[in-house]
């Protein structure tokens, strides 16, 4: 299967953000690929930064205009497309989440953010309530994708359920940066952090592993802080964690990548982690903490 993974850079133009968006679809969809991934949030800027009541006015409902938009857009293109949206559910009710569309144009499933953050920089929580679909994979032309968001990727949890639910890989749109006044060494910890737990849901659970990072310098719009430099480096990672491919840091980038679906089987046979679980004694996974 062919996967096309699109990191960008985001301002306040939604317009211009869509549009970009759409010339990689058109691109990557030129280039044979069946599956486009977009970024976390990739209608607009990472508005987290700060609370501020009149960023919900960026949310729709889906289906909505921007979702309409996008189904269209992947049905021209043929393409199964993995887009991420601020959803309004209702009044005072808001979710972060990733809208699934077949190459019919049609909406094949949702997710919504499960783990929300609330870290400076990452005001999630003042925005996102936690999602309530469950990790549950979403079935489409191209296979059973398990679609997480950003801040689920550090959870092999969340990870582990979308396997063990039949998800054939996973996929993490995701908005995640430095503070450009953090050391260098610092900056080099947190990010082979983000890769190295990402390789290792691969790992653990015989699967692909997708993740589409944003690129660019955001400013604080309250300038009460310094800002995110998002560090990009989307990447695609095998069933045994290799490296099937990594955008850089520091541009926007189509990354197209082919990826053999048929060694989820080879590998598991080898390597036989789920057989091997100990079901019977992972009870206490259920408590915040064993004292």
């Amino acid at each position: 299967m062919t996967v096309a993974l699109v990191q960008q850079s985001c301002g306040e133009d939604k317009d211009l953000n869509l549009a970009k968006s759409i010339e990689s679809i058109r691109q990557a969809s030129a280039l044979g690929a069946k599956l486009v991934v977009l970024q976390e949030l990739h209608a607009g800027v990472y508005f987290c930064q700060t609370e501020d009541t009149t960023r919900f006015d960026m949310a729709e409902p889906i289906p909505g205009p921007t979702s309409d938009n996008l189904g269209d857009v992947a049905k021209e293109f043929g393409v199964v497309l993995v887009s991420s949206l601020f959803e309004r559910r209702a009044p005072g009710l808001y979710h972060n989440t990733a809208v699934v569309f077949e190459k019919d144009g049609t909406i094949a499933g949702t997710y919504r953010k499960m783990h929300i953050p609330d870290d400076p920089g990452f005001y999630e929580k003042f925005y996102f309530t936690p999602g309530d679909l469950g990790f549950t994979p979403i079935d489409t032309s191209v296979g059973r994708l398990g679609v997480l968001v950003c801040w689920d990727q550090w959870y092999p949890e969340g990870a582990r359920l979308m396997a063990m639910a039949g998800a054939e890989l996973l996929i993490y749109p995701t908005a995640i940066g430095w503070d450009p006044t953090d050391p260098d060494e610092e900056k080099v910890r947190q990010k082979e952090a983000w890769i190295t737990i990402q390789r290792a849901h691969a790992v653990a659970n015989g699967i692909p592993v997708v993740s589409v990072n944003r690129v660019g310098f955001e400013p604080d719009p309250a300038g009460a802080g310094h800002g995110i430099t998002f560090w990009g480096s989307s990447f695609v990672a095998g069933c045994q964690g290799e490296f099937l491919a990594q955008a850089a840091n520091d541009r926007e980038e189509l990354l197209v990548v082919e990826i053999d679906k048929g060694r989820s089987e080879s590998v598991r046979r080898i390597w036989p982690f789920l057989r091997d679980r100990r079901i019977d004694a992972y009870g206490d996974l259920l408590k915040r903490y064993r004292d």
